[in-house]
């Protein structure tokens, strides 16, 4: 374990001797001073971790020492000694940054506790800006990488919402990075110091969401031999991340509503509410409106979490980025295995471009670490980007796709047989006439287009 520095700045050569002799018996490095300038000099060189210094220095000022650390040192606690305590110089210390204000003679004990709680906010200081910078070094706003105009306004929506504490609800299909955006937005939030508590409500059995959310009590339920902290808990003060939200069992819904209402929760076995303060950011692959007229989800709830929606389009949608996302997945996996691969064929990358990515960046970034791992020379080719037993038919689209379609030319020929009559067609296809309209309104199409074309056969549903 790395040992502590700490410097001691007295002009009294005796209580340097007591303190050194007292400080180094606990197991500090100590290094002593008695005047300004060699101590600014010595902390320089050797960055102590924690400093003592007298008020007064013979003809010179503790405090005015103290201000010259802190300018080089900013989250060095400075601890001020003084044989002449007052208020006003203790408040004075205090106001320009003296982490604690000792009167001589003080008590060992004292002075021990003080030096130590000054080293752990040291220490929690440094630790918490070391793990926000490897968070935002991973999920900061900038490494949502796109340059299209649909990335674009993701992330110009994400920077404008992130500093409001309003629920979002982010929409995409599998692997588009809708954790990413949620991570992101937590990290330009207010919250950003706070915890980011994710939870998948698709991998939680339906008979242990209540314990895993809201915690239990010891003796709630048979196993529950301790009483264990839920994950709303810990996500006090900070985000909770609902993913696949679509996915959360109707008993879940209703006691989700009543805590974004209440603010508050009850654990499993308790009697006693345990009050939250939580921004809830909820994501889904599903269309949650379709999810509501089939009663899967609830209606109230979707209009508490569904506040400010947020679409991360898929990869067939954006594929100008495809590019630059291979090439940053490319730099990663290349560092990360220590290979020199330096770029892509441009047969490999008109392959990338023209893949349909049903997987969406999820694939491709298990597409290129599986392209790095196999390359054997600097450039990825054309025969790593799929594995052959895995790749995709040519011919063949995704069922999403391909259904997207089929509806597509089916309203088109319904629509020409009747001559564009919504009713007719409404008949043939066993739908409601607002189905039609919806449908036509989701395919971008108009009745009105088919009533001057030469009608064909009338479909037959039977």
């Amino acid at each position: 374990m790395r040992q502590e520095t700490i410097l001691v700045v007295d002009d009294d050569e005796n209580m340097l001797e007591v303190l050194k002799l007292r400080l180094e018996g606990h197991g500090y490095n100590v290094i002593t001073e008695t005047g300004l300038k060699k101590a600014l000099r010595i902390a320089q060189t050797h960055a102590p971790d924690l400093g003592l210094v007298d008020l007064k220095l013979g003809h010179e000022s503790g405090i005015q020492l103290m201000e010259e650390l802190l300018r080089i040192f900013p989250e060095m606690p400075v601890i001020i000694l003084t044989a002449h305590g007052t208020i006003e110089t203790a408040v004075e210390a205090m106001k320009l940054g003296a982490y604690s204000y000792l009167t001589k003679p003080f008590d060992r004990r004292v002075l021990l506790q003080q030096i130590k709680n000054g080293l752990e906010k040291t220490f929690l200081s440094r630790e918490i800006r070391r793990l926000r910078a490897l968070v935002e070094e991973r999920y900061g706003l900038e490494n949502i990488i796109g340059k299209s105009a649909v990335m674009r306004r993701v992330m110009n929506q994400i920077s404008r919402v992130a500093e409001t504490d309003t629920s979002i609800c982010i929409y995409g299909e599998s692997g588009t990075g809708k954790e990413l955006a949620a991570k992101s937005l937590h990290l330009l939030s207010p919250r950003k110091c706070k915890p980011f508590v994710a939870i998948n409500c698709a991998a939680i059995p339906e008979g242990l969401f209540e314990s895993e959310l809201f915690g239990h009590e010891k003796g709630a339920f048979t196993g529950a031999i301790k009483t264990r902290k839920g994950l709303f808990a810990k996500g006090h003060e900070g985000t909770v991340f609902l993913d696949e939200i679509g996915e959360m069992p109707e008993s879940m819904q209703i006691k989700l509503l009543r805590i974004l209402q209440e603010k508050q929760f009850y654990p499993v076995g308790s009697e006693t509410p345990v009050k939250i303060d939580i921004r809830i950011i909820s994501a889904t692959n599903k269309n949650l409106c379709e999810q509501i007229q089939q009663g899967r989800f609830r209606e109230d709830l979707y209009y508490r979490i569904h506040v400010i929606p947020i679409y991360i389009p898929s990869l067939r949608e954006r594929k100008e980025d495809i590019p630059l996302l291979a090439d940053h997945f490319r730099k990663h996996f290349s560092s990360q295995m220590k290979k020199k691969v330096n770029g892509f064929t441009p047969e490999a990358m008109k392959k990338l471009v023209f893949h349909s990515w049903p997987g969406n960046v999820r694939e491709l970034q298990n597409t290129i670490e599986y392209a790095v791992a196999m390359a054997t020379c600097d450039r990825i080719s054309d025969d790593l980007i799929f594995d052959p037993l895995k790749a995709e038919p040519a011919d063949i689209k995704p069922l999403k796709a391909a259904k997207i379609e089929f509806e597509k030319n089916y309203l088109a020929n319904l629509l020409t047989a009747t001559g564009g009559n919504i009713s007719r067609a409404a008949d043939l296809a066993g739908k409601h006439r607002p189905d039609m309209y919806d449908l036509l309104k989701k395919h971008h199409m108009k009745a009105s287009d088919f009533k001057n074309l030469p009608p064909k056969p009338a479909l037959h549903t039977g």
